[in-house]
């Protein structure tokens, strides 16, 4: 028998039912009720002073009624029996119509679905942006999220935006997280932040969701640009707020839902891929000590098995920002595409640190970026030909606040768009394209030439030039040392 919880919310009335399938019949927006008059009564639907909202089920289908909007049904799992109160959990629960959810298809976000719909009473809609995460990854997203109850899965190709809008500039800014750390996850939250405050005004949603826990980076990151970009949307962080405490309880959860989900208990890594890089954690490696597995590797070739003979590749680069590879112009995906599968090959960019996270303490990860190390050292590389030592030295230490604003979730602060501003007039000049040699691991450069260089082969010989008189030397560097022995006279009282 179904069961009802009516919840009053302004003027109208909100009432929440699961009946069973044969008494269901869907005609348009509206919905009839076979012996309705009966079922009704039985339910004794009235208002109520509670808030919120209450999801009742009785094996059957989900329906959300509005008085004032007509009926919606939702489909839901038959396995759902129990009831959902809104007003017994702190939050906004009961009180959202529709959820746009970061959907990847992995445990955390696969939970999440029927966990949305089970607590706030709302439609779900997943969303999930290619980054270039691969073709596999995409494959079957849709089925599997109408089958964890989500009402449709919105998937949009933001490759080229991530890696021109994104991407290129922190490259352009040097932006290296702890000496190592290239930023991969950092710079991927923003664009899929930003497409899903797109998506929510698309479909009218009033919330969004994402699967971050509440130990990391990302919840920052996601949330920092949903303040900037939309304020008033509501956001849903259920590893804030759910009794799940970790990766096996959400195992069983998505089990007991008849969620599918990628990963078993023998071997949990979790893992994040774009078209930057490939990032690890969790396992084994929450162990510092413990050294990674070879087949924990997914994009690169290990050194030691990587081909006996180097290969060379060049990158053209314009404007600080890289356009073409051996000679071949490329979109910045494609060409960032092809420097991985080269990079990879060659066992390039393999990164095993222990950092430190936002929220304060310290975490170990690692990472692989092939194209991304190579684009980085060629970058580094031409700037030694097209920048001076003092502009250099002041790129440099703002490349680490850059790094850092980047790494925090701050994109879309001004400090970050004015850093970014300098990054760009300071590399008008740096044009060019720098020879690279890969060898079992390693990047080693081999040349580089720019028609903005100010480097000068008459200058610099140690044969005569015209330009460059040595004697001067001698007076330059009186006076360039004339503090430090007036400092020595005065010690030794002369």
């Amino acid at each position: 028998m179904a069961q009802l919880k009516a919840v009053s919310s302004s003027s109208s009335l909100n009432l929440s039912v699961h009946v069973p399938k044969r008494d269901l019949f869907l005609c348009s927006n509206n919905v009839s009720l076979a012996k309705k008059s009966a079922l009704f009564q039985e339910l004794g639907a009235r208002k109520s002073e509670l808030q919120g909202d209450a999801v009742v089920s009785n094996r059957g289908n989900a329906l959300r009624v509005h008085c004032n909007k007509g009926i919606q049904v939702v489909p839901s799992s038959d396995k759902v029996t129990e009831v959902y109160e809104a007003t017994k959990t702190k939050g906004l629960r009961g009180k959202l119509n529709k959820v746009v959810l970061a959907y990847s298809g992995g445990l955390d976000t696969s939970v999440i679905v029927p966990w949305l719909r089970e607590n706030y009473g709302c439609e779900v809609v997943c969303f999930t942006a290619d980054v270039g995460q691969g073709v596999g990854e995409l494959e079957g997203l849709e089925q599997k999220a109408k089958a964890s109850g989500a009402c449709q899965l919105v998937v949009k190709d933001l490759q080229e935006e991530f890696v021109r809008d994104f991407i290129f500039p922190c490259l352009r800014a040097g932006a290296i997280y702890e000496r190592k750390y290239l930023l991969g996850t950092s710079m991927a939250r923003p664009v899929i932040a930003k497409a899903m405050v797109d998506v929510a005004k698309e479909v009218g949603a009033d919330a969004v969701a994402h699967g971050c826990t509440g130990k990391g980076n990302d919840q920052v990151r996601f949330e920092l640009t949903f303040f900037a970009l939309n304020p008033e949307l509501n956001v849903v962080a259920p590893w804030r707020e759910w009794d799940i405490t970790g990766r096996e309880d959400a195992i069983e959860y998505a089990k007991k839902h008849n969620v599918p989900v990628p990963v078993t208990k023998k071997s949990i890594y979790s893992r994040d891929r774009n078209l930057w890089h490939l990032s690890h954690e969790g396992d084994i490696l929450e162990d510092p000590a413990n050294e990674p597995k070879e087949d924990m590797y997914m994009m690169s070739t290990s050194p030691e098995a990587a081909p006996e003979k180097p290969e060379y590749v060049e990158i053209g680069i314009v404007a600080g920002l890289p356009v073409s590879v051996n000679g071949e112009k490329l979109s910045p995906a494609s060409l960032l595409s092809c420097l991985n599968e080269i990079g990879g090959k060659h066992g390039i960019g393999r990164i095993d640190m222990v950092e430190n996270r936002l929220v304060g303490m310290k975490s170990r990860g690692v990472y692989e970026t092939p194209g991304g190390t190579i684009l980085f050292t060629a970058a580094r590389e031409l700037e030694s030909l097209t920048l001076d030592r003092e502009t250099m030295q002041v790129k440099d230490s703002l490349a680490l606040k850059y790094a850092e604003l980047v790494y925090a979730g701050r994109w879309s602060d001004p400090l970050r768009e004015s850093m970014d501003a300098f990054m760009e007039k300071i590399t008008e000049t740096t044009t060019g394209s720098v020879r690279l040699k890969l060898y079992k691991g390693s990047v080693s450069v081999v040349s580089r030439t720019s028609p903005k260089s100010l480097y000068r082969e008459d200058i610099s010989s140690f044969e005569s030039g015209q330009i460059y008189d040595q004697a001067d030397a001698a007076g330059f560097i009186r006076l360039y040392g004339l503090p430090m022995r007036v400092r020595a006279m005065l010690e030794k009282g002369i």
